[in-house]
């Protein structure tokens, strides 16, 4: 560095900020993968237009990184409504949620994300909202404490979750569509990553985009992710991104041609070299690699499982003859069983849950 030169790193910043702007899609045209949902929600927004009405709330379920708040967004934008972000998290109180409800300009867009995460009372106090537009404020205590109704501007709810199944069924059914986003295929996500690419001004060969798609998981998110890593690796090595250098790279970052991170990894050759295949319970599990249940559970366990390394059965998680033959083990014998084939054996439980 030149005497008297300053770096700016909040340069950088602003710049990677700018990209993840950027990198959203706009409009529903724009959007790649979740065809039918796409057509779903087109339909909804159109229809709402010719009638001159704020659209039906919206309930947006899925995995982590498929796109559910870029949707909440396109949706505010193609109706042409401001849109107020906030998060099951943050609205811990009924108050919390009447503050942010009394604010609400006619036909706002309101995009709670990670609903499922609200507090019980401010989801009993949504019921009323998202049907009649009003609330219920209580004034005063004991004896005392008088309901006032309080008429609110007709808004639309869009709510996201990575767990359906945690909300209220009186809540789930105000909503008017629920869409249930899936996991994108290697060709929707190569659309994705060429597209990011020329936003980063990246020149990458389309093998390499290949290769990266392969490994994300099926998640527009963790495919931006590498692509962004790649990036880096080729800046620092110099040099277009091709297929060798996707590789090299992502080797670095420890992520396998299937997607298998070191975590991922740690749990199979836990579950295949210690309790040779299992079956075995979550919380030994854990333990064995030294993490959290509810990380095995919820991040870890059903990418495995849907990739078919491991499966869940009563008496705990089992690898697969998958699982064994993508790490290039085979089970070992154990003594005093007929068949030591994965999956068609009768070993004792390690741990006594699931």
């Amino acid at each position: 560095m030149a005497a008297g030169e300053v770096l700016q790193p909040e340069l950088g910043s602003e710049a990677e900020v700018a990209f993840e702007g950027a990198l959203r899609p706009k409009s529903l045209a724009e959007f790649v993968g979740q065809q039918r949902v796409r057509g779903q929600l087109q339909l909804l927004l159109d229809a709402a237009t010719i009638q001159n009405r704020t659209p039906d709330h919206i309930l947006l379920a899925g995995p982590p990184g498929l796109g559910k708040t870029t949707l909440a967004m396109i949706v505010a934008h193609e109706s042409g409504r401001p849109l107020r972000m906030s998060s099951g998290p943050a609205i811990q109180h009924a108050g919390d949620l009447a503050a942010v409800l009394s604010s609400l300009v006619p036909g706002e867009v309101l995009f709670v994300d990670e609903i499922h995460r609200m507090a019980r009372s401010a989801e009993e106090l949504l019921y009323l909202a998202m049907e009649d537009f009003r609330i219920d404020i209580m004034v005063g205590k004991g004896a005392g404490a008088t309901s006032i109704p309080l008429d609110l501007a007709p808004f639309t709810l869009v709510g996201a979750t990575t767990r359906s199944g945690l909300l209220p069924n009186p809540l789930r059914d105000r909503f008017g569509f629920t869409a249930h986003l899936e996991f994108y295929d290697p060709e929707e996500l190569v659309h994705v990553l060429r597209r990011a690419a020329v936003m980063l001004e990246l020149s990458i060969e389309e093998s390499a985009l290949i290769e990266i798609a392969g490994r994300s998981r099926g998640t527009p998110r963790i495919a931006n992710r590498l692509l962004r890593r790649v990036r880096d690796y080729a800046l620092v090595h110099g040099g277009e991104a091709t297929r060798a250098v996707v590789r090299s790279a992502l080797e670095l970052y420890d992520v396998d041609e299937r997607g298998l991170d070191r975590l991922d990894r740690a749990v199979m050759m836990i579950l295949l070299t210690r309790f040779n295949g299992g079956p075995v319970g979550l919380n030994t599990l854990a333990v064995s690699v030294g993490e959290e249940s509810e990380t095995i559970e919820s991040v870890v366990e059903p990418f495995l499982v849907r990739i078919g390394l491991i499966v869940r059965t009563p008496r705990g998680r089992m690898a697969t003859r998958e699982g064994w033959q993508h790490f290039g083990l085979e089970p070992q014998a154990v003594p005093g069983q007929q068949n030591s084939t994965p999956g068609a054996r009768a070993q004792p439980l390690f741990g006594d849950e699931l």
